[in-house]
């Protein structure tokens, strides 16, 4: 099985900081495109940003300047790095990533399960 795994949600202060993990894991052969997606209540999911094997990046522009994406291929690993953190970043982010397994000639997206941003007083 391939999974992806999301860490290091929690609650911070508007101004604060948080860096999320998305962990990839199983019998993987390649990694290409990932992204983080975010979707708060009553919204629909949107894009925050992507990188992709090469590690070029794009942002969304609410996350333009705030936000950084980033990619260790040796750990199977993706981050977003989150600065200047406003409630409206409040939201379940998601990861998400191009994944190759072993013996297959495809990349199929997989999906985190998410992990909760609240940025709030």
């Amino acid at each position: 099985q391939v999974q992806l795994a999301e860490s290091g949600g929690g609650l911070v202060q508007p101004g604060g900081s948080l860096r999320l993990s998305c962990v990839a894991s199983g019998s993987i052969d390649s990694i290409n495109g990932m992204a983080w997606f975010r979707q708060a209540p009553g919204k629909e999911r949107e894009l925050v940003a992507t990188i992709n094997s090469g590690g070029s990046t794009s942002y969304a522009d609410s996350a333009q300047g705030r936000f950084t994406i980033s990619r260790d291929n040796a750990k199977k690993t993706m981050y977003l790095q989150m600065n200047s953190l406003k409630p409206e970043d409040t939201a379940v982010y998601y990861c998400n990533a191009y994944i190759r397994k072993i013996g297959s000639t495809i990349f199929r997206l997989y999906w985190g399960q998410g992990t909760q941003v609240t940025v709030s007083s």
